[in-house]
């Protein structure tokens, strides 16, 4: 994904959290120039807070992602990392030498930082949920501190949510800006529920105050079905088609892509804007690029494409799928959760088949089949996040049995797992290199290729009901788990779909319920 459907919290939570947060206001705190912690429940009393033992780095070989010259360098520009959508990050994660947890509320109602990116100089821009609306953040990314933020508009889904009274639409609703990129000039690129086109700037002024500054605004409602819910008309009419990611590709061009299947380019410069429409087919995942085209899947097919003269977009190829006969509890739809995931000649997915989720491996060139490999146990397989991509290996985790943040309270977790699958050298097919049993309910998992480790967020199933998130490290060449630490207990410590980000100085953030969560080797 993915993704993120990452805005919102149910009312279960709310009391706790209000009274929680109204404690830490009357606490004599010691380090003031640190953020608000996120509360936890009493169930970190109940369990380890770090087991296994310090990692050594051990740098992997193999060919790099090319720098996507439209884009801030690999590992600082998006949720998956880089333009291919590799899930990978040069910079060495923490090791597991004392590790310590910091953490952030980043609101009282939601407040879950999904997109992580860093500027130039290492800070954080971020893209948080709240109920009522998106929130772009600039960060201190040691304390966590807010230097800056900019107010984005409600998404329909918190509207309908509570005309419907049915909160899962906010949990699998991925528009509005949860899909953003850092590009080449340190500008956070996004589309909003309005439908527009953002180019976010931040920068210092004389007051020494952050902020952040639209640069350029593209209105692509003429364009897009609009009659979207809000507050002032909750139950419109009209039709709404929201914009669900947003990617430049290697001429400079921004790429859009739409819930019900529209895929459109806008010329920066020009302001012209060309599109299609996949007739039946809906997008919820983000897409890639790299310099031969983009790569999209819709609930359908996978596509390759790309930009005619005027702008307009070209399909290439499209190889359809097994989808299934119907979602399943780790999905947001009937279909692939993937985004493709780009590793030299290839472009892998998974699919959505009723008893087995395959891994899919294609020529990125014809779009001709590599390998299409079962992984995980039968009747229990499902992925709504994008596969790790390094050199010729892929890295699938199961999310099966994951809907939202009420999915696995009471101690309670997932059936779990993760396979490691290797492309042949020569091409002729694939084979499964290890199976995990590491429990990822809904992580966008992360390898580091300086340390040669795996980033999960895990949670084990815990007979005292305790609700416990650890960051999990794993050998990326072994599946071994080396280490694991506790982030935090409760439900507000959920990753709801969220990525871990491997930053510059090897801090590691996980985008939680409530906010961000930062774990970082001792001294």
């Amino acid at each position: 994904m993915s993704p993120l459907a990452f805005a919102g919290r149910s009312r279960l939570s709310c009391p706790v959290s209000a009274l929680a947060l109204l404690a830490t206001t009357l606490l004599v705190r010691t380090v003031p120039a640190y953020a608000d912690p996120i509360p936890q429940d009493l169930g970190h009393y109940l369990v380890d807070h770090y087991t296994g033992a310090p990692a050594t780095a051990r740098p992997l070989t193999g060919a790099a992602q090319p720098r996507h010259p439209y884009l801030a360098p690999n590992g600082r520009a998006g949720m998956h990392g880089d333009g291919a959508s590799s899930d990978t990050h040069p910079y060495p994660g923490p090791l597991g030498r004392s590790p310590r947890v910091t953490s952030a509320a980043m609101a009282l109602l939601g407040g879950e930082c999904a997109t992580v990116t860093f500027d130039a100089a290492g800070r954080i821009v971020t893209v948080c949920g709240t109920f009522t609306g998106f929130l772009v953040k600039l960060l201190d990314p040691d304390s966590l501190k807010t230097l800056a933020e900019y107010k984005l508009p409600q998404r329909p889904s918190s509207v309908e949510a509570v005309t419907s009274l049915d909160p899962t639409r906010i949990f699998k609703d991925t528009s509005g800006g949860a899909y953003a990129y850092l590009d080449h000039e340190d500008r956070l690129v996004l589309a909003d529920s309005r439908h527009r086109l953002l180019r976010l700037a931040h920068s210092r002024g004389p007051d020494g105050a952050w902020r952040f500054t639209a640069e350029d605004r593209w209105d692509l409602s003429p364009y897009i079905p609009h009659d979207c819910a809000d507050w002032t008309d909750p139950w419109p009419d009209g039709d709404c088609d929201p914009v669900t990611s947003v990617m430049p590709d290697w001429e400079g061009r921004i790429w859009w892509v739409t819930r019900q299947g529209r895929i459109g380019t806008l010329d920066p410069a020009a302001g012209a804007v060309r599109l299609i429409r996949l007739a039946g087919e809906e997008i919820q995942n983000s897409f890639s690029a790299g310099p031969d085209g983009v790569s999209v899947v819709s609930d359908h097919a996978l596509y390759r494409l790309r930009a005619g003269p005027d702008g307009t977009p070209r399909v290439l190829w499209r190889r359809t799928y097994d989808r299934g006969t119907g979602g399943k509890p780790g999905s947001v739809n009937q279909g692939s959760g993937t985004t493709p995931t780009l590793l030299g000649e290839y472009v892998a997915i998974t699919d959505n088949a009723d008893d087995r989720m395959h891994v899919l491996v294609h020529r990125r060139d014809t779009g001709a089949l590599v390998c299409r490999v079962p992984v995980f146990g039968a009747g229990a397989s499902t992925t709504d996040n994008s596969l790790i991509g390094w050199d010729h290996s892929l890295v699938v985790e199961n999310n099966y049995g994951y809907e939202n943040v009420t999915s696995l309270t009471g101690g309670r977790s997932v059936v779990g797992g993760a396979t490691r699958i290797d492309i042949r050298r020569d091409g002729s097919g694939c084979d499964v290199v290890w199976t995990s049993p590491v429990r990822s309910p809904s992580t966008v998992a992360k390898l580091s290729t300086a340390t040669g480790l795996l980033y999960f967020y895990t949670k084990e199933p815990n007979s005292l009901g305790a609700d416990a998130w650890y960051l999990t490290a794993v050998d990326f060449r072994t599946g071994a788990v080396r280490w694991r630490r506790l982030t935090g207990t409760g439900m507000l410590y959920d990753n709801n779909w969220a990525p871990v980000t491997i930053g510059p100085d090897g801090t590691a953030y996980v985008g939680v319920f409530n906010g961000l969560v930062a774990v970082r080797d001792g001294a």
